[in-house]
Formats: structure tokens, C-alpha cells, sequence
């Protein structure tokens, strides 16, 4: 529109020119004057209406550019942050723990009993003794196909049981946990961990005599303030690997404990 109101202008201007000199028009010398003057102005409008085009497509390569992507001028780097591998890692566990949650929490299991078991060995072997693979393998496996399982149809179950998040079903739910499963796993723990060393019944039941009380004691005094938070703060499919986390302290005592020799028979005779 505004092209169309410079070309009248300059026509207008032209023919006033011829106008006021008493200049005869001649029709051809008119018309390519005015030919020349819409060229012209259509050229104009044409350059006018080209930089805004521009300018937009600029824009939108800037928006849609890939993130890494930066000006020479701009102060950020052009690597990717540093914090961006943590995020990525904890979005990659999250799709897992939701598409295979069965399975990560198992693995995720087995891995914190592997950390926590070479750090009681660190702790309590001789320096030049080497470590016990074996005993980290009955460890890996034992968070992998009996902790991560059960600790994941637990948390479903208490959350189901006791859907609430107040302090009252809070309580309840530690209750449980310090009375039903965190014995039994115990136990478990403890007798498995003899058979696979090759101890027997009675050599079972003497080792639950002497480890199993201390340990519950412990366990009062550090699990209520663990569950607690995971319990009332935590969403329930992330509830083990919370608890997991945890355990990392309490398995290092566990496994220390679970390490120790075996009752002596003479103790067992004179029983």
C-alpha cells in the first residue's frame, strides 16, 4: 500500500512538471517515465519488505538451533554444561525405574551391597590381606535376587495398605517396618549368608543367637529417622532407591557382621 502511494506521488510530480514549464507531453517519452518510476518504487518496496523476511528467518534459526549451539558473542561455552550428565543419568533411571522396575531395583540393589561390602572389607582386613570376591558376590547376589524384589513389593504393599502421607500413617508404616520386614530380613540375611559359607543348622541358629539381637538393636536406633523420611517425603516408586541409599551405612555393618566366624563348637557342646 505504501508503494502504491509513493508511485501516484512521483507520477503526480511529473505530470506537474510538465504542467507548469508548458512542456508538451509526448506519450512515449510519458510512459517510459512513468515505467521508470514504478521500476523503481517496486525495487524499493521489494528491499523494503525483504529485511523484516530476513530478519524473521534469523530468528527462527536462533530458536530452533540446537542447544549447544551459541553465538561467538555470547559469553556461555559452546560445550554442554557439566550438569547436564547428572540430569541426563537420573532421567534415564527414572524411565527405568518405570519401565523395569523389578529388574532396576534389583540391579540398583546389588550395587549398593557390592559398595558397601568392599568398604567393610576395606575397613576391617589386614592391610596387605586381599579382598574376599566370594564374599561380594554372595552379597551382589543376595541385593539382586532377594533385597531388590522384596523391597519393591514392600513399599507397593505398605503404600497401598496405608495410602496417607500424615504423621500418624507415617508412624504406622515405620512400625511395620521395624516389626515385620526389617526382621525377617535380617534373618534371611544372617541364614543365608551361613548356608552359602557352608555352615549348618545348629551353626545357623548359634549365629542368630549371638548377631541377630545386636543388630535389631541397632537397627531401631538408624532405620525409624531413614524410613521415616523415605516414607513420608519420597514417591513410592523411588522409595527403594532411597532406601537403598540408606542402606549403604547399615550394610557395611551388616556385612561386617555377616563376616564374622562362626560360633565355636565347644561353645555349642557345652549350650
Amino acid at each position: 500500500m505504501s508503494g502504491s502511494f509513493f508511485r501516484k506521488s512521483s507520477i503526480s510530480r511529473l505530470l506537474r512538471s510538465y504542467t507548469i514549464t508548458g512542456t508538451r507531453l509526448d506519450p512515449s517519452t510519458t510512459t517510459a517515465a512513468i515505467h521508470s518510476i514504478m521500476k523503481h518504487q517496486t525495487t524499493q518496496t521489494k528491499a523494503y519488505f525483504r529485511f523484516p523476511q530476513i530478519f524473521r528467518k534469523s530468528r527462527e534459526f536462533n530458536e530452533f538451533s540446537p542447544p549447544f549451539f551459541t553465538s561467538p558473542f555470547s559469553s556461555s561455552s559452546s560445550t554442554p554444561s557439566s550438569s547436564t550428565v547428572p540430569a541426563t543419568f537420573v532421567g534415564w533411571y527414572l524411565a527405568m525405574v518405570k519401565s523395569r522396575p523389578i529388574l532396576t531395583k534389583s540391579v540398583t540393589s546389588s550395587l549398593i551391597y557390592v559398595a558397601a561390602d568392599l568398604s567393610s572389607q576395606t575397613i576391617a582386613r589386614p592391610v596387605l590381606e586381599p579382598y574376599d570376591l566370594v564374599r561380594t558376590l554372595r552379597m551382589a547376589g543376595y541385593g539382586m535376587l532377594i533385597l531388590g524384589p522384596s523391597l519393591h513389593f514392600w513399599f507397593n504393599f505398605v503404600s497401598k495398605l496405608f495410602p496417607k502421607r500424615d504423621l500418624i500413617t507415617t508412624f504406622k508404616k515405620i512400625i511395620m517396618g521395624q516389626t515385620l520386614y526389617g526382621p525377617a530380613m535380617t534373618v534371611l540375611f544372617f541364614s543365608l549368608n551361613a548356608g552359602l559359607q557352608g555352615e549348618n543348622g545348629a551353626e545357623i541358629i548359634a549365629r542368630l543367637k549371638r548377631d541377630l539381637l545386636p543388630t535389631m538393636v541397632n537397627g531401631v536406633m538408624y532405620w525409624p529417622i531413614c524410613d521415616f523420611i523415605t516414607f513420608k517425603f519420597i514417591p513410592v516408586h523411588l522409595q527403594p532407591l532411597v532406601s537403598n541409599s540408606f542402606s549403604y551405612l547399615w550394610t557395611v555393618y551388616m556385612t561386617y557382621m555377616a563376616g564374622l566366624e562362626k560360633v565355636n563348637s565347644n561353645r555349642l557342646t557345652a549350650d
